[in-house]
């Protein structure tokens, strides 16, 4: 949920996250935690009249994800994890022998992005967004707009979700012929069964400035709402 070094404001790092951080969604009915199966980047239409709006997305206080971070224009793609643990969220991609490396978290209600490799970077500072946290994020996707439900095409069986997107456009002006920048846009897919489990996410905006055509993937092979792991880069404590 998303978030590299350079996102210096707490809206267009939320987003980059979104991509990566929300809190606690409730479980399918009967209780149970779903566990699911990698969804593609493709969809089908709407299968039905979205006039009924669900409730908007919201990330689990506790889970553990696995997937993909996908740069397409660089042809880049590396394995991720999404991870959350009492209120404090982890996305990670890359790593050491991969083209990219970088983590965001979402920990004791400050933001921090750290990307360690990133074709072309030469500085690696870790970014500090304080007065963040979780329901901040949350808050964030209640002014999500409803796209409609749709299908991930490659999945067994195709994952049915529902479709969100959330955005930053500068300056807030009433409507009309007035001039208008998209800071920053996301497409949110979140299971249609429950809205804390997020199968897919497209960022696009400022918030992916190391990428020269300011867009990349995340999508989950598994998404389970157990406990993960959480963990602050020594880089980015504070110095004592």
């Amino acid at each position: 949920m998303d978030w590299k070094g350079t996102r210096k404001t707490a809206t267009s790092a939320a987003l980059a996250g979104v991509v990566a951080f929300i809190l606690a969604a409730p479980p399918p009915a009967g209780g149970e935690h779903r566990t699911g199966t990698a969804p593609s980047f493709g969809t089908v239409a709407a299968r039905q009249d979205a006039s009924k709006t669900p409730p908007p997305p919201r990330l689990p206080r506790d889970f553990h994800g696995k997937g993909k971070w996908i740069v397409r224009d660089l042809h880049i793609t590396v394995p991720f994890t999404w991870e959350g643990k009492d209120g404090n969220s982890q996305m990670t991609a890359g790593g050491p022998q991969y083209p990219i490396w970088f983590t965001n978290l979402i920990y004791h209600d400050t933001l921090y992005t750290l990307t360690y490799k990133w074709p072309g970077l030469n500085e690696h500072p870790c970014s500090r967004i304080p007065g963040f946290n979780l329901e901040t994020l949350n808050q964030g996707f209640e002014e999500a707009r409803f796209v409609g439900p749709e299908t991930l095409r490659g999945t067994h069986p195709q994952q049915r979700v529902n479709h969100w997107r959330v955005g930053v456009v500068l300056p807030k002006l009433p409507p009309g012929n007035h001039p208008r920048l998209p800071l920053a846009l996301g497409d949110i897919y979140v299971d249609e069964n429950n809205r804390g489990t997020f199968w897919q996410v497209l960022q696009f905006g400022v918030q992916n400035l190391y990428d020269p055509e300011l867009d990349e993937w995340l999508v989950m092979d598994t998404f389970e709402h157990r406990p993960g792991t959480v963990t602050l880069p020594r880089r980015c404590e504070p110095p004592r």
